[in-house]
């Protein structure tokens, strides 16, 4: 009875060490074999909240791996079942799941360009990131006034507009907002630091931030690399005079439903923004300045310029009375506006 009992305890342990085995050979050839000799990539994605599980079924209902069960194995083999990351990543089936594992737990996320364009607002950045997949624009806005986030940047203001640089970014569907901002805040930084722009800033008889401001007003009044300094001359000079800027741009970026037309209630706006009605700068940027409109800001041409007005072509007239200037305007804007009527 007892060698009875022995024969089939000793069967049954080889039995299941035989079955251990070759459990063991099947986890191994699916775990040390690509999925397919496609080398084509796809785009995979890691949603927040998911689980090493839910990670592996995904992978091999896409097809880019063999076996689920033998890549979470691999992965706590590896003790990396706790790594996986949030974001897209570019996967094919011919890649093994050891290298699966490993692109999914480097943070090696598939990166999307966006271009912010010289001149663009909080509120233009935003809506772009957002037709691009990139961000929540209302939550990105939130987070540019961030009195937490934005005293942390080390910005003076309690808005971050005219501090995200003009640059082309490259950011994951998965980036969270504050860390796009973050982003363009550095930027702004580094490349005002590559400049020198702060050691040219400390003759000037205006603050940093006032520097930022005029240099908004600059970027928008003008696409001309040639006029920047001419049209810095021209508010310089107007501030030291204590006249009025009167710009058009701080009076549309007052405006809450700008349509395209500037009309004469709108000059009269009770905004601090509004140039026409209060002397001096605005109480910060209105748009996001690029480094040559920074230098302008910095540094004017000399001029006795008090007035400008837009030739319709791109370009600027300048005049130092106001008698020359009305005659600029008879020419480049009332006499085009006749002629359309």
């Amino acid at each position: 009875m007892q060698r009875w009992i022995k024969r089939i305890f000793v069967t049954g342990f080889w039995g299941f060490l035989a079955l251990t085995w070759i459990i063991i050979g099947v986890f191994y050839y699916q775990g040390s074999r690509p999925a397919s000799e496609d080398s084509e990539t796809q785009v995979f994605e890691v949603q927040p909240g998911m689980t090493l599980k839910q990670v592996a079924v995904a992978l091999s209902r896409q097809g880019l791996i063999r076996s689920a069960s033998a890549f979470q194995a691999i992965a706590y083999i590896q003790s990396k079942q706790k790594q996986v990351m949030v974001g897209e990543f570019s996967l094919s089936p011919s890649m093994l799941p050891a290298e699966i594992i490993l692109r999914i737990t480097s943070g090696k996320t598939v990166l999307y360009p966006v271009t912010i364009p010289e001149g663009y607002r909080i509120t233009e950045i935003a809506a772009l990131l957002h037709s691009q997949g990139l961000a929540d624009p209302e939550i990105f806005i939130r987070e540019t006034r961030d009195e937490n986030l934005i005293r942390s940047l080390g910005i003076p203001t309690d808005s971050l507009e005219g501090y995200l640089f003009p640059e082309t970014y490259h950011f994951s569907k998965f980036t969270p907002e504050t860390k796009i901002v973050q982003k363009m805040v550095d930027t702004f930084k580094e490349q005002v630091s590559k400049s020198q722009i702060l050691k040219r800033a400390k003759g000037s008889s205006l603050s940093w931030h006032e520097i930022i401001t005029l240099a908004s007003l600059i970027e928008k009044e003008t696409g001309l690399d040639s006029e920047r300094k001419i049209i810095s001359s021209v508010f310089h000079n107007r501030l030291r005079k204590n006249m009025r800027l009167q710009t058009d741009p701080t009076v549309i970026y007052a405006i809450e439903k700008f349509d395209g037309n500037i009309r004469k209630r709108d000059l009269k706006i009770d905004s601090p923004y509004n140039t026409y009605r209060h002397k001096g700068l605005p109480p910060g940027p209105i748009a996001s300045p690029g480094i040559k409109s920074i230098v302008a800001a910095i540094s004017p041409v000399e001029s006795d310029h008090l007035y400008f007005v837009s030739r319709q072509d791109g370009s600027h007239h300048f005049s130092s009375t106001l008698i020359e200037h009305n005659r600029a305007v008879q020419k480049y804007q009332l006499r085009k506006v006749n002629s359309h009527r």
